[in-house]
């Protein structure tokens, strides 16, 4: 029988947020009910309620979650009730181009649960990256459950499920940042200090972190950054190459996603040096470089789709380097607040004075 629950809706285009009550199906085949323990705020459910996603409102918000799996649907072998779980939005399928080469971290046909999660009047609901876990109970494809150890806080533990992977990933992932590396990292937000802290792991030896503000250098300082830059008052090329020996960066990481930021990790770079664009652009942005620049710089320019991640493969990996203290997700909770706190939380957000607020249910 379907469950009512309180979840947080976006009914339209930046009309503030709603708790309202949700109902979820029983699981179908392949399918899973997750009682959700802790949710992050992320930018990605701002863009939701913002009309930048798409227009398929009324949005369930919230995806960067971790729970306890309550049922599960026919066919459904990999999870069992009980188990403590990331949701994630990478639910590989197995039988695309990608998968087919061994490649699932770039699964062009991932996928999401069949059934609809509804109002109390019947309207189906547009699950945020196909999760919707600003809510007490969500229904997911059993393949968005990624088994993590229990003992780990669920506060930090969902974080793996977007933000932090992100960034992680673009480093070690997309960015193939390696041991002697110099790294710069532009943008110092969630996903800028995780890929400070993803660098710090991959054992880079210089990492350079740029912002705007004092306070995000200092958490950048927190999380591994052996350099800061405040692009206040600096350039930001001529500082990460004054702090390179005038070369640049082996590997600059944008976490910001505007034209500005991306040309000056394109200069910033090392000749034969790696551009990574993890900040998420909008529709309406454009980049003008001159390619013979492109072409005799030489190197590779990336983009980081959820740090290229393979959920099965990363959180649980991740999530053991936190448990033995070598990676502090603690360190990006800055605040826990009640499901009915998200619209103020999206406000601290977009005034930079969190890192990460997370929803405790």
């Amino acid at each position: 029988m379907s469950q009512q629950v309180q979840g947080v809706i976006s009914r339209a285009k930046g009309a503030p947020v709603e708790l309202t009550t949700i109902v979820v199906p029983d699981p179908g085949p392949g399918e899973a009910v997750v009682r959700v323990l802790a949710c992050g705020v992320c930018h990605t459910d701002l863009h939701y309620r913002e009309g930048g996603i798409n227009d398929e409102y009324p949005f369930l918000l919230g995806h960067e979650a971790a729970g306890i799996v309550e049922s599960v649907g026919q066919n459904v072998t990999e999870i069992v009730p009980g188990d403590h779980v990331v949701l994630n939005w990478r639910a590989v399928c197995g039988h695309c181009r990608a998968c087919r080469r061994g490649r699932p971290q770039y699964c062009f046909d991932t996928h999401n649960a069949e059934q609809s999660m509804t109002l109390e009047d019947g309207t189906e609901l547009t699950p945020a990256l196909g999760i919707g876990a600003f809510a007490e109970k969500t229904l997911v494809a059993a393949g968005q459950c990624t088994k993590v150890d229990p003992t780990a806080s669920p506060a930090a533990a969902g974080l793996l499920g977007c933000g932090i992977m992100a960034g992680i990933g673009a480093a070690i992932n997309t960015g193939g940042v390696t041991r002697g590396d110099s790294v710069a990292v532009i943008g110092c937000g969630g996903v800028g200090n995780a890929a400070v802290a993803g660098a710090r792991l991959a054992g880079a030896n210089r990492i350079i972190a740029v912002d705007l503000e004092e306070r995000k250098l200092e958490w950048a300082r927190g999380f591994g950054a052996t350099h800061t830059v405040d692009a206040r008052v600096s350039d930001p090329v001529e500082a990460i190459r004054d702090l390179t020996d005038g070369f640049g960066a082996d590997v600059v990481i944008d976490a910001v996603g505007l034209p500005k930021t991306y040309e000056q990790a394109f200069y910033a770079r090392d000749l034969a040096g790696t551009v990574v664009l993890v900040g998420v652009p909008t529709p309406e942005m454009r980049l003008e470089l001159p390619l013979l620049d492109v072409f005799g710089r030489g190197g590779a320019l990336k983009s980081s789709w959820y740090g290229d991640s393979l959920p099965s493969r990363d959180f649980p990996m991740l999530i053991d380097l936190y448990t033995q203290g070598r990676l502090d997700l603690d360190g990006f909770v800055t605040e826990t607040i009640g499901i009915g706190d998200v619209e103020e939380a999206f406000g601290r957000m977009e005034r930079g004075e969190v890192l990460r607020s997370v929803v405790l249910l």
